[in-house]
């Protein structure tokens, strides 16, 4: 069994611990992931950071020696995450890219459409693809010997609104259409038609009416009088009045906001003043979206118009034009996100299960083929053997890998999949094989992703080794400093001379989340500071007070006052969030008083794991000794 494995550039190891290497790629990954601000000595920045890779390896080399990767906890995270992330990497990065400039290239560009859809159902609602077939080749014909496309449309289409719009579907754009669609009308010269193109309805022909610069996405305002279910010309002609009238009030001054709430059947847009969400090409009826993006300034409005619907007036509030800039980095990661969300996602990864195809090695066993279609029928229909064989259900058929799949497991897909979706009857036997070989790759290849795809496997091995350090670290540092009180005293005790209060004061400190309220509070506070705690509790989720000691540094204090008992500091401005803080001063200390063990308790514990940590390093650097490779280290660091 062989599958190709993507491999990045060779492997560099910058140290061992124990029987375990380190590779240099690796090191320089992690650094510079987390070392984002430029560094004043380069060497030795990457040197203190070294250290403490050094020593996240050893801790996570000794978790997997404990077995800490078999607990249910971490097998269930991670199977989370897998879950969470695998369909992002289910893609060809290079497609990813192509469909990200093609998407691009043709947001350029407006294309007007006609189109001639027949369906494989005939009339009767019978689908008939061989009659579809002959009709639709019928239709070709007529053309290329210069027949009216939009009569034909008008004379065949199976699409009802070619009998009034003659197949014209108006202008489209990137996005507008389903992708297979999408791709014919893009490859077809103005003024030219495309051949039959088969989709899993029925068959199409477009031709390119035309093109124009891609006008962009508008907003507007509307007023629209809905004609009713079987309006009759009375009726109509009502409305027409009616919508004559309004606009000549438009005309005049009146406000469309005003006019929309009273008159519009848009009942969406009428309750936002006639606004409508904001809108580019193929989204609308082609009637509609003609007038309105053909209105040339802010301001200007439609004189009524008519479609399906009923009466429009319709007032252009802005546009706001294509992105002609292939480097605008917004404009590229909204593209990027409808790509992604797109239908042509899909044809990026056939195109991967295509190539894995080719790298993952399926083998064929040793079986009839005939006697398979027997058997396979048989099984399927629940009839009798045709002729006598010597297959079972158990009878392997391929392999994937280490996978093997049997007759048992065509069956059970044949039984939900044979059949083709326009119910025109089963599939050729060969057809559903192909497609059951196809889903099993796709399904070996999601869950051997690892294997296939280089960023996948780091972000899956970060994560994994991540929640191993955190629980290891848990058991053998951070649980033993949070819960065994009697190593934490004992520890005060041996250091008690390290535990010395700076200046300092008992006071309140209040967070207030905007300028505004911690002006309002200030206030307050200033004018009668013993009813400080009434004075915060007006300001309910705004306000967070904190009263504890501190030390003078810890203080919120923007002018540098004296800070004795009695003092309120000025407002200080939190520049990242816009929060303010001040405080209220109830008595100051001198510096060098001791701490006790309450008040120190908190840096007693920060201490005490530093000393687990640095005990517990030192440990395991005498089970997994550490070398590191000095040449390769210069290496990178330069």
């Amino acid at each position: 069994m062989t599958f190709l494995i993507v491999s990045a550039s060779p492997a560099q190891t910058l140290f061992t611990y124990g029987n375990y290497t380190a590779d240099a790629k690796d090191f320089l990954k992690a650094y510079n992931k987390n070392n984002t601000a430029p560094a004043v000595d380069k060497t030795k920045s990457m040197r203190d950071y070294l250290d403490l890779y050094i020593a996240s390896r050893l801790k996570i080399r000794e978790a997997y020696n404990r077995g800490y990767d078999t607990l249910s906890q971490i097998k269930t995270d991670i199977e989370n995450l897998r879950s969470q992330i695998v369909e992002n990497y289910l893609n060809d990065p290079e497609t990813s890219e192509k469909l990200l400039k093609e998407s691009f290239q043709r947001s350029q560009k407006d294309i007007h459409v006609a189109h001639i859809y027949i369906s494989f159902k005939n009339e009767s609602g019978v689908a008939d693809t061989v009659a579809a077939g002959k009709k639709i080749n019928e239709v070709f014909e007529k053309l290329k010997k210069g027949e009216d496309f939009s009569k034909l449309a008008q004379q065949y289409s199976s699409d009802p609104g070619a009998k009034t719009n003659n197949g014209d579907l108006g202008f489209v754009t990137v996005f507008t259409l389903p992708y297979e669609f999408e791709n014919v009308i893009y490859s077809i010269a103005p003024g030219s038609f495309s051949a039959p193109y088969k989709s899993k309805i029925g068959y199409h022909i477009f031709k390119n009416l035309g093109e124009r610069k891609a006008v962009g996405r508008i907003k507007a305002a509307q007023i629209l009088l809905a004609f009713q279910p079987g309006a009759d010309d009375a009726f109509k002609k009502k409305t027409s009045l009616l919508a004559d009238s309004l606009y000549q009030r438009l005309l005049k001054g009146d406000d469309i906001a005003r006019l929309a709430a009273k008159f519009s059947n848009d009942y969406v847009s009428a309750a936002s003043g006639g606004v409508m969400p904001e809108f580019g090409i193929g989204q609308y009826d082609p009637e509609f979206e003609k007038i309105v993006f053909g209105l040339k300034k802010n301001g200007e409005i439609s004189k009524p118009f008519v479609t399906s619907h009923g009466y429009h007036i319709v007032k252009r509030i802005s546009l706001v034009p294509v992105v002609t800039d292939p480097n605008n980095k917004v404009n590229i990661e909204d593209l990027k996100l409808k790509v992604n969300t797109s239908d042509r996602m899909q044809y990026a990864k056939d195109l991967l299960i295509e190539k894995a195809l080719k790298q993952i090695d399926i083998k064929k066993s040793p079986y009839s083929e005939n006697e398979l279609v027997i058997l396979s029928d048989s099984l399927l229909d629940n009839k009798r053997l045709a002729s006598p064989v010597t297959i079972n259900r158990a009878t392997t058929l391929f392999s994937i890998g280490d996978q093997l799949f049997t007759l048992n497991d065509f069956i059970i897909y044949a039984q939900s999949w044979r059949y083709k979706p326009d119910g025109t009857g089963a599939k050729p036997f060969n057809q559903v094989m192909d497609e059951f070989v196809h889903h099993e790759v796709e399904t070996y290849y999601r869950t051997h992703l690892e294997n296939f795809n280089p960023e996948f496997n780091y972000q899956m091995g970060e994560f994994k080794d991540g929640n191993l350090f955190f629980e290891i670290m848990q058991r053998e540092v951070w649980g033993k400093a949070q819960t065994d009180t009697a190593a934490l005293e004992s520890y005060y005790e041996k250091n008690k001379n390290s535990y010395i209060w700076k200046q300092s004061a008992d006071a309140v400190i209040f967070f207030c989340s905007d300028e505004n309220s911690g002006k309002a509070l200030y206030d307050a506070v200033k004018k009668d500071p013993s009813h400080w705690k009434a004075a915060s509790a007006v300001f309910a989720e705004k306000v967070v007070t904190d009263s504890s000691r501190y030390e003078f540094e810890q203080i919120p204090n923007a002018t540098k006052v004296v800070l004795q008992a009695g003092t309120i500091t000025a407002p200080l401005k939190n520049k990242t969030d816009g929060s303010v803080s001040f405080a209220y001063v109830i008595k100051s200390y001198p510096a060098n008083l001791p701490r006790n063990y309450t008040d120190a308790k908190g840096l007693v514990i920060n201490d005490y794991q530093a000393e687990l940590d640095k005990e517990w390093i030192a440990e395991l650097k005498k089970k997994y000794p550490v070398k590191v490779d000095e040449k390769v280290f210069e290496q990178i660091s330069k």
